[in-house]
């Protein structure tokens, strides 16, 4: 059964001379009640080709929100249809009212916060001075550092060295023995596929010995390691600042870098030439397998061709390289360690950022390697 309720709000329309007409709003406009939409009177409007509008408030009892909301949204259709809405008849306390709620909206309209191409480049160009200021100041503390160790080497914490060591270099050798053999092996069967046009099948000896020695055993251990101990520098450095361990060190006077980075520099500096040249040879044998089995050349024909190329500037060079790459996984990692932030995710963020920081240095020094030897004649 319905009620029929007393002086419901009506919202009539009637159309005068000179395309103007008068809304007249008569009932009792409330939320809790039915009320006219301004939809409906936009419809009218269009339809009798209106281009004014008034508002006749006489006939209203009582109204609420209910209908400030239907004069805002019949303005707001009116200014897109470019009606004119004149408000003269309505009454000073809904025109406040209407004039603080169009502000709102005014106030949440999204705007446009795009940066111009200039602002862009100067924000990213004081992040990146920012960030080479840390690493130069980051670095400077390690050289520091190192300088206090070669003085008084009874200092140093040799006992947590080593066990770096062992975990950077010894527990490191099936994958780079794994990587390194592989490694020999496709240069090995690339170089076969090559020389074979030409009959120069034996040279397969010198193009992976040179390129074990001088650039593959160390650029490819440098990745495994930065993969490897560069994320755990840092996520070991970087739950230690979570835990608020770094500044317990700081408050007791001891200096992070000297207690928790060098040992951790020294053992990579120490254990990736060494890992360097257990690649290398690695990477050897998988020429030789290839050699072997593919061109059918010995082993003592393979070894001999390559010494006939290979010299110890060569050795010498691919050490150089490694002992560098060991210094950069090592800063890279303990750099993000110590700034990563007080959280799960800051640690998580911290070890994707140390691999990707090292690994672009890396390429950075072999490329600057490469041009330094060409120019010396290495």
């Amino acid at each position: 059964m319905t009620v029929a309720l007393a002086n419901p709000a009506r919202a009539t329309l009637s159309t005068a001379s000179a395309g103007t007409a008068t809304l007249v709003l008569s009932g009792r406009w409330s939320v809790m009640e039915p009320c006219p939409g301004a939809a409906a009177t936009l419809a009218e409007l269009a339809a009798s080709h209106t281009t004014r509008l008034r508002f006749d408030f006489s006939k209203t009892a009582t109204w609420d929100s209910s209908l400030l909301l239907f004069v805002f949204d019949l303005k707001c259709g009116c200014e897109r249809a470019e009606i004119e809405c004149d408000l003269a008849a309505v009454p000073p306390s809904l025109r406040d009212l209407l004039a603080q709620l169009a502000r709102s909206h005014e106030s949440s309209e999204p705007r446009d916060r795009s940066e111009n191409f200039f602002t862009t480049v100067g924000r990213e160009t004081l992040d990146a001075l920012c960030k080479v200021r840390e690493l130069s100041a980051f670095v400077g503390e390690c050289a520091i550092s190192s300088a206090a160790l070669l003085k008084q080497p009874r200092k140093f914490r040799w006992r947590d060295c080593l066990e770096q060591m062992q975990l950077c270099g010894t527990m490191a050798l099936p994958i780079v023995s794994l990587i390194s053999l592989l490694v020999g092996l496709t240069l090995g069967y690339t170089a076969t596929l090559i020389l074979r046009q030409y009959g120069g099948e034996i040279y397969v000896a010198d193009m992976v010995g040179i390129s074990m020695l001088r650039e593959m055993g160390a650029l490819m251990t440098a990745i495994v390691i930065a993969g490897r101990s560069g994320a755990a520098f840092a996520a070991h450095l970087g739950n230690m600042k979570a835990g608020e361990e770094i500044d317990a060190l700081r408050t007791l006077g001891i200096s992070p870098v000297d207690f928790l980075v060098m040992p951790r520099l020294v053992a990579l500096l120490v254990m990736m030439p060494l890992l360097a040249l257990y690649a290398d040879c690695l990477g050897i044998l998988g020429g030789m397998l290839i050699a072997s089995t593919v061109l059918d050349i010995s082993p003592s024909a393979y070894w001999v061709e390559m010494l006939t190329i290979v010299d110890m500037s060569d050795l010498a060079a691919g050490l150089i390289k490694a002992a560098t790459f060991g210094a950069i996984v090592g800063v890279a990692g303990c750099l993000r360690g110590l700034q990563a932030e007080r959280s799960a995710m800051g640690v998580g963020l911290a070890a994707t950022s140390a691999v990707v920081t090292a690994l672009l240095f890396i390429i950075l020094a072999d490329a600057v390697y490469a041009v330094l030897f060409d120019i010396l004649g290495v």
